[in-house]
């Protein structure tokens, strides 16, 4: 039988709501939130008061948190510059860690965070809820009927071309918006489908109108919208990717990311209808198409993860997206970003290898 667990959130408005009311809530057999913090007073209080949380026990300094507050972990759900300074006080305590993707905004404070997590011997896992979607479960599966991989296509396209489209400014104003906010979770699903880790990545991101002098819709981005990359694979397989956060025509935004991966024995196709489809050719060259049923499990998303975090803390097996296996992954997203800024093709493996280095 499972213990019930106790949780300090480290960030309680914006994203957290869903782990709240959602993630939190469905599995609330199994976890108590015992403390909030947030820089924000005034969300402090409202969340303070819906889940009943004592005044003493909201805090707006997370090092106060991480010193006064009871709790066996915390749940980090924060902008990710933030996260190296949550991990690390954490570390400091011995408490157990779930944090929101990507691990860090940088790739220094990501190669700090390993190794503070290393050095205090406290689980971390990465929350990357696409893997547990039923329509990447079903794609997954697919592909793992379909024999080795050759590559995998991914393209992700939002209409975002108005201010606060995208939900929150602080994503129309940072650097890098579309690879921090946006490309972590598709380079981690072109992992999770290959089965490999990725070797060497090249590719461009930009701003069409930086690039052109104007662009309709692109003033709604300070910086980077648009991004394409190459990605080869250790196992030899390779991804291509496209990211776009002006989309013009179809898009294939949150949830309804377009996938098509080509292996030996045909091909999974996955788009905005949430249908997977495998073509394969027959002996006559004729081109042969079948639906796969949608493949279900008890939690999915960002439950799933909870849920196996908590079956972690209680002895289960390591989840597939704890900190060492995720690295691989921000690795990508840190290595495209030097390949954007650089021009040149960046060694993913060398970037892993710095981090695991003491």
């Amino acid at each position: 039988m499972s213990n019930k667990h106790t949780c300090l959130m480290v960030g309680v408005g914006g994203m957290a709501r869903h782990w709240r009311q959602q993630v939190w809530a469905a599995l609330a057999n199994r976890v108590t939130i015992t403390a909030i913090a947030d820089v924000d007073a005034s969300v402090l209080a409202t969340v303070g008061d819906e889940l009943g949380i004592p005044a003493n026990l909201r805090f707006t300094k997370t090092a106060d948190a991480f010193t006064k507050a009871d709790a066996e972990f915390c749940s980090i759900v924060t902008p990710p510059q933030f996260h190296r300074d949550a991990v690390e006080l954490a570390c400091a305590r011995g408490m157990q860690i779930l944090s929101e993707k990507p691990i860090a905004a940088s790739w220094a404070d990501s190669v700090a965070i390993a190794r503070a997590v290393r050095k205090s011997n406290v689980k971390m896992m990465v929350t990357q809820n696409y893997r547990y979607m039923p329509r990447m479960l079903t794609l997954k599966k697919a592909v793992q009927s379909l024999g080795a991989v050759n590559y995998v296509v991914a393209r992700y396209a939002a209409d975002y071309r108005k201010y606060l489209a995208w939900g929150a400014a602080f994503r129309h104003e940072m650097t890098h918006p579309l690879l921090i906010e946006a490309s972590i979770h598709h380079f981690d699903q072109i992992r999770n489908l290959t089965g490999a880790n990725c070797a060497t990545i090249a590719g461009h991101e930009w701003n069409p109108g930086h690039a052109r002098g104007s662009y309709a819709g692109s003033d709604s981005f300070k910086h980077e919208a648009v991004g394409l990359f190459v990605l080869r694979m250790t196992d030899g397989a390779f991804g291509t990717y496209e990211g776009n956060n002006l989309a013009t025509g179809k898009t294939n935004s949150w949830h309804s990311e377009y996938y098509r991966v080509e292996c030996e024995g045909g091909v999974a196709v996955l788009d905005k209808d949430d249908v997977v489809r495998i073509e394969e050719r027959g002996d006559a060259g004729t081109l042969k198409v079948r639906e796969v049923p949608v493949e279900k499990s008890e939690w999915h998303g960002h439950t799933a993860i909870g849920a196996q975090f908590l079956d972690w803390l209680d002895g289960g097996p390591a989840p597939a997206t704890v900190l060492s296996d995720n690295l691989q992954s921000n690795a990508i997203m840190h290595a495209a970003l030097e390949a954007a800024e650089s021009g040149q093709t960046v060694d993913v493996q060398a970037k892993v290898a710095e981090a695991l280095r003491d």
